[in-house]
């Protein structure tokens, strides 16, 4: 084993400058920024959607583990069971995240890695998987957990 705390100082540069310039090179990229309690080492990256608004990515990072998630959707209101099956179905497609339920029964994209693959090119996978997924589902799902809403 190295030493942890030089690791995740290393670690904290590269994401931090990654980030920095995804506001300079990335063209969805809206903000970045790190969350301001010092017991955590997280930032948050919002990048501009096409069939959502915005997708807002938080990276947090660990002593050895680099964790990544995106708020997806609400509790749904309806078809629960078959939102949840659609999901549990679509996460045998992903490639390094999954669907998740989260606080307050919301739904989540989340994802883990070890520090020892973080670098550019699997930060830029994980933001354009996560970027991609979120376009890909999110009015499917919406559309079904909310269904009478959009009956008209």
């Amino acid at each position: 084993m190295g030493d942890e705390l030089g690791d995740v100082e290393h670690y904290r540069g590269l994401i931090s400058s990654w980030l920095s310039r995804q506001l300079d090179e990335n063209p969805i990229a809206a903000a970045v920024d790190h969350d301001p309690d010092p017991s955590v080492d997280r930032w948050f990256l919002r990048l501009r959607g096409e069939d959502r608004d915005f997708t807002t990515i938080w990276l947090t990072l660990g002593q050895r583990t680099l964790h990544y998630e995106t708020y997806f959707l609400p509790e749904p209101e309806e078809n629960r069971g078959e939102v949840y099956e659609y999901l549990l179905r679509r996460n045998a497609k992903l490639f390094g995240m999954r669907f998740a339920i989260g606080a307050e029964d919301a739904l989540y994209l989340v994802g883990q890695m070890p520090l020892s693959a973080v670098d550019d090119g699997e930060l830029d996978r994980v933001v354009g998987s996560t970027y991609a997924y979120v376009e890909q589902y999110f009015r499917p799902v919406l559309h079904l957990a909310f269904a009478s809403r959009f009956r008209r």
